[in-house]
């Protein structure tokens, strides 16, 4: 998968793109991750990308001409999902990082100040997302969350498959709380059934588990799940 980052600061990608899981998939090809700086399609001596809004306001927007050169410079742009990230777009779920990693390609449209002209979201912008009810100063760092929640969807992102099969979310519960080494923890040992080596009894109690911390912590999702399984 192809996923280009449209940001005014490209070493914040970069830097987590080159580390982790990211950076192994991106060594071995699975994933490429690219960045272009909105500030290389200024039209302006000073480089300047953002202006006051019309009608008045507090801060300054993001212009349309350099977002759109931007976007259109991207090779292919026409054949990918552009996807703004924005607290007015729909909230980013697991079945959305499912979708989106069936792409070949991502470009994720990182604002900053007050938002983007909107002229230029009407142009370039295919989906809109939010990662939550809250604000952040930039698009860099939702993006990259999406961007990493649709890489763990690709086969061979992770490994081992059966690590995403078992993750929060993807039977529509929480996941199961997890123990390893040592046995024995200032006095807090592990449950039982762990140690027992009976596979059956171990996946009974792991869907206990996470069904019951989904009722506690989740009801929304629990409620969905009753509503499902029903």
């Amino acid at each position: 998968m192809k996923v280009t980052f449209l940001t005014l600061f490209p070493q914040i990608v970069q830097a987590y793109c080159s580390e982790s899981m990211m950076g192994r998939a991106v060594e071995s090809g699975l994933l490429t991750c690219d960045t272009v700086d909105i500030r290389d399609y200024a039209c302006n001596k000073h480089n300047r990308v953002d202006d006051y809004p019309y009608g008045g306001g507090a801060g300054m927007v993001m212009a349309a001409p350099p977002v759109i050169r931007a976007v259109e410079n991207v090779p292919d742009h026409g054949d990918y999902p552009v996807i703004f990230l924005t607290p007015g777009g729909k909230t980013f779920t697991a079945e959305d990082a499912r979708t989106l990693a069936r792409e070949p390609g991502l470009i994720f449209l990182c604002g900053h100040y007050e938002g983007v002209d909107q002229r230029a979201v009407d142009r370039c912008v295919t989906h809109e997302y939010s990662i939550g009810d809250y604000v952040l100063t930039g698009g860099e760092l939702p993006a990259l969350v999406m961007a990493d929640a649709i890489a763990r969807q690709i086969p061979g992102f992770l490994g081992n498959g059966e690590s995403l099969e078992e993750e929060s979310f993807e039977n529509g519960l929480l996941e199961y709380p997890q123990y390893t080494r040592p046995e024995t923890v200032e006095g807090a040992g592990v449950p039982e059934v762990l140690l027992s080596g009976h596979h059956a009894r171990i996946r009974a109690w792991r869907h206990d588990q996470a069904l019951e911390r989904t009722r506690v912590r989740r009801p929304d999702l629990f409620e969905k799940y009753l509503e499902k399984n029903n």
